[in-house]
């Protein structure tokens, strides 16, 4: 960000466009997105800030807006065909932790990497209410992008150049990312071990 007003909301069009598509097409690493413009809005136009947040939760919110009825509306086969579904039995566990625990569980899965899609589809195929959807994931949307908000700017309190800041940030992003997999994981492999046990 320069300071030009102009540049300024351009950059925050692009920057919802962008969590957006990484919301429908899980390719696009949405997090450092948010991050590294929460690093540039530091170091040269503190207000863009608010911006990013709102930006950057917009983004999120109708990507799981779209997703969302595309479950809900276009079932188990569109959601096939796009990639998002792969695993029924997870599916089924989720539907049932959705059930027990609704908005903690929509909540944090936007938090987890990779938890996001899969509580979607859960919630979708189960037809979860369209209002109460909406509610929650306005809130978790808007949870999300100030937590990588929060990120970037640890990367703009640790490093002076902006490029340092984003390097920083993208790779706390990573690192969050990598430990949040490996903690899943282990949880996976114990209650898989509590169940053969059983």
């Amino acid at each position: 960000m320069t300071g030009d007003a102009h540049f300024d909301l351009w950059y925050l069009f692009a920057l919802a466009g962008a969590v957006l598509i990484g919301a429908v097409l899980p390719v696009l690493p949405t997090g450092a997105a948010v991050s590294a413009g929460a690093v540039l809005a530091s170091h040269s136009n503190p207000i863009g800030l608010v911006g990013v947040l709102i930006a950057g939760a917009a983004g999120a919110y109708v990507g799981d807006l779209i997703v969302y009825a595309g479950c809900r509306f276009g079932g188990e086969k569109l959601a096939k065909r796009v990639g998002w579904l792969r695993d029924n039995a997870k599916l089924d566990a989720l539907r049932e932790r959705l059930a027990e625990h609704e908005i903690g569980v929509l909540l944090t899965s936007r938090l987890i990497p990779g938890g996001r899609v899969p509580v979607l589809l859960a919630a979708g195929l189960a037809g979860y209410r369209w209002e109460r959807f909406a509610l929650v994931d306005l809130t978790a949307s808007s949870l999300w992008a100030a937590v990588y908000m929060a990120i970037g700017l640890l990367g703009y309190a640790l490093f002076d150049k902006p490029w340092q800041g984003i390097v920083a940030a993208i790779v706390l992003v990573v690192l969050v990312s990598v430990v949040s997999s490996l903690v899943q994981k282990a949880r996976h492999k114990r209650a898989a071990a509590v169940s053969e046990a059983e």
